[in-house]
């Protein structure tokens, strides 16, 4: 005699969820999960690789995800673990150099090319922070998160968020190439 081990496997049957399948959650949040990506790697196809791993490490733990509603922060969290491990088996490739280009002038206020100038010397600038100091300033300005998330994100105290912001702050404003622009 022969009892069937699970009946509803055999039928083909699935329990309902009551949360999100992921390929939907993936459609529906692939945006912003891409900017964040974008905010932590130096370009467009580094944070398409990184997003990519971190949602393969979040597919991979779905079905233990206890609280769907706070799958954003678990996919943060695996953003960060993954580019923080990414730093540390890199190899120096780029080289630092003296000197850097001349902004090129732009037009009057409000102007599209003064934004776009602006916008990308604000970028190089923040990727000249310390990776910690960069990761809480795309956190806390980009990702508008509070200081309290911040930390929690990062596994560090709130204190710790807002000297190294402070710090990376006082970096921005004395990087040379944002005061041309300003």
């Amino acid at each position: 005699m022969t009892t069937p081990v699970c009946t509803s496997a055999s039928h083909g049957q699935r329990r309902p969820t009551p949360y999100p399948s992921f390929a939907s959650y993936v459609r529906a949040r692939q945006p912003v999960l891409l900017r964040t990506a974008r905010a932590l790697t130096a370009n467009a196809s580094d944070a398409e690789d990184l997003l990519q791993t971190a949602l393969a490490k979040t597919y991979v733990a779905w079905e233990r995800i206890e609280d769907h509603r706070a799958v954003d922060g678990y996919v943060r969290r695996a953003l960060l673990n993954t580019r923080t491990s990414q730093w540390r088996k890199r190899k120096v490739d780029e080289y630092v150099c003296d000197e850097l280009p001349e902004p090129e002038p732009s037009g009057g206020e409000g102007d599209q090319a003064e934004r776009q100038a602006l916008h990308d010397a604000m970028w190089r600038a923040i990727m000249k922070l310390p990776d910690r100091q960069r990761a809480m300033v795309v956190l806390r300005y980009y990702e508008d998160l509070s200081e309290v998330q911040t930390a929690e994100v990062l596994g560090v105290s709130v204190g710790t968020v807002k000297s190294a912001v402070s710090r990376a702050l006082g970096k921005l404003r004395e990087d040379p190439e944002l005061v041309l622009v300003r």
